[in-house]
């Protein structure tokens, strides 16, 4: 019960790699969109807003259909990718990791979004009157006050990657050491008559990757909680 398979192996570091990557690339994004919906009015922000968290309404499957239509060797932006920049998607680690920071994004945009709201403005005001320019008063005096609601929106981004599946099938299917990660793995076994075990093994360890992702959320949550009212 206990032993792990090479095969079982391969797909949790995968499923480590899509999720780390996926995080990271989404992050820049997700603070930028954040800081946009936080303290910017202007037309359309409301549907930026429902843009940015459709994905957690749609069904995941239509996410990865709609991203194999825009991203696969003959869509709208992989066609050109494929032919120009050799940048494949479609039925790669890469498409996983693409799939799942989309999926994620709007469980990454939510805290850091809060958390830059929670930021007094009058600090950034009292930046901005000594002269600060714009990106140093979000540099010196948004950003790190709002570095925990960050860091919550990445362990939760994280989560959310490491636990995707329908869009990440539809996407790029499930090859084994190339896009099969845990969850699609599992759902291989579950159809294989003698793979209970090895899936409730991949069913633990997604467990317990899901728990501490979510404890860490909500220390980095608390600990925004206590910096903004100066405990």
């Amino acid at each position: 019960m206990l032993e792990i398979s090479p095969t079982e192996w391969t797909a949790i570091l995968l499923s480590l790699r899509v999720a780390v990557i996926a995080t990271l690339v989404a992050t820049p994004f997700g603070i930028a969109v954040a800081w946009l919906l936080a303290r910017r009015d202007f037309w359309g922000k409301s549907l930026l807003d429902a843009a940015v968290h459709l994905p957690l309404v749609l069904p995941p499957v239509v996410t990865g259909y709609l991203l194999l239509l825009t991203f696969g060797k003959r869509g709208l932006v992989g066609g050109w990718l494929a032919d120009h920049l050799g940048i494949v998607f479609a039925f790669r680690w890469t498409g996983a990791a693409l799939a799942c920071g989309v999926m994620s994004f709007p469980l990454l945009v939510r805290p850091i979004r809060l958390s830059i709201e929670a930021v007094d403005r009058r600090l950034e005001q009292a930046a901005e009157t000594l002269g600060a320019a714009p990106w140093r008063v979000f540099a010196t005096v948004t950003l790190p006050l709002a570095l925990p609601g960050v860091l919550a929106g990445m362990v939760l981004g994280f989560a959310k990657a490491i636990g995707e599946f329908g869009a990440t099938i539809t996407f790029v299917s499930n090859i084994p050491g190339e896009t099969q990660t845990i969850s699609s793995a599992i759902y291989s076994l579950i159809q294989t008559p003698d793979g209970d075990t090895a899936a409730a093994r991949l069913v633990i360890i997604s467990v317990v990757l899901a728990v501490g992702a979510l404890v860490a959320a909500e220390v980095f949550a608390r600990r925004a909680t206590a910096r903004l009212h100066g405990q």
